[in-house]
Order: structure tokens, then sequence, then C-alpha cells
């Protein structure tokens, strides 16, 4: 055993797949420590907010980054095709699941209560209200809204993970919060007002 090990906290993602490819398993521990936590927090909102569930997920995708690395596209970059294979993964789960009586809870961005509420218990009906009304989105408005307001991912790169014109994507944000602010109107009537047509 080497008296110093490699590391490889310099290299840029790109670079650490090149050497996975060639068998260096540092490259893909470094990969690991990079993404792991975003992986799932990303499953974690995307997948019932279950952490077990978030956990497999995670460790189901990078068992895949590091069995098929060879397939991982070079042109694209990693965090990209990572987000992309983890989509598939909720997509896959979404069909296998589909009619499921879960409830997907999501963070309150963009959709508020107002000062005027009384307390938590206007809160915590909102977030009830909330968390229905996005566990009833179709999968690709839902796989949009979070990615643009969980993981703060740009248009572009929404676009790109999912394969869809940056218009598409425009299109699906612009109708999952008209209809989510429809629904929601009762909590924030000038919110409701400025999404009615």
């Amino acid at each position: 055993m080497p008296l110093f090990r490699k590391t490889y906290h310099s290299y840029t993602d790109e670079a650490l797949v090149g050497l996975l490819q060639k068998g260096k398993e540092a490259a893909f521990d470094e990969l690991y420590a990079r993404y792991a936590d975003k992986m799932f927090r990303f499953f974690y909102k995307m997948l019932y907010q279950d952490k077990e569930i978030a956990e497999d997920f995670c460790q189901m995708l990078f068992l895949k980054v590091f069995e098929k690395s060879e397939t991982i596209d070079s042109n694209k970059p990693f965090g990209i095709w990572l987000y992309s294979v983890a989509a598939n993964l909720c997509r896959n789960e979404y069909r296998r699941k589909s009619g499921s009586s879960r409830v997907i809870q999501f963070e309150q961005r963009n959709l508020s209560v107002p000062a005027s509420a009384p307390g938590n218990m206007d809160k915590e009906l909102f977030n009830n209200q909330l968390q229905r009304a996005i566990n009833n989105l179709e999968e690709k408005y839902r796989l949009c809204f979070v990615l643009r307001y969980q993981e703060e991912k740009t248009i572009p790169e929404i676009s790109e993970l999912l394969g869809c014109p940056q218009g598409t994507v425009k299109s699906r944000l612009h109708y999952t919060l008209k209809k989510l602010a429809k629904q929601l109107g009762q909590f924030n009537p000038t919110q409701q007002q400025l999404y009615h047509e």
C-alpha cells in the first residue's frame, strides 16, 4: 500500500469519470462525496419524503455510476447526466406505483400563507392542501416543479436534464404554478388573481 494515497479533490467531474472508466475506484469515491447528499435530497423530495426510499434510490443511482461508468456520456457535464439518470429512476418508480396513495410533501416556494393567517393551524392546513395538489400533478409537471423550485436548477439545465425545449419547461412551470395558485387561492387571494386568466 502506498504511503501517500492520491486524492482527486482538484479534478473536474469529467476527469474523474475518465479515471473511473479506467478502473480508478478512488475517483468514484470523490464523485460520491460530491453528489451523494444532493442526490439523497432530490430523491427525498421526489419520492414521498421517505428517508429509506431516498437512501435506496441513492444507492441504486451510485451503483449504476460504478458498474456502468462506461455508459456515462462524456459530452455532457457529469452532474447533468447524473440528474438525468435520477429523473428516469423517479419516472420508473411513478409508473410502478401509479395509483399509490402516498402523499408527496413539498416546501412552500412561490406559494405562501398570508401574513394575516392565524397561527400554525392555517399553515398546517395549507401544507396539507399543497401536498395533495402536488401529488395530483402529472409526473412531468411535478418533476419540473421540483427541479426548478427545490433543486434550484435553471431553465436551460432543466431543458437539458429532461431532453425537451426550454419553452416546454417554461410552459410546464407556468401551468404548474397557475394550477397550484388556483387550487390554493383561498390562502392567498392576491396570488390567485395573478395566475387567473
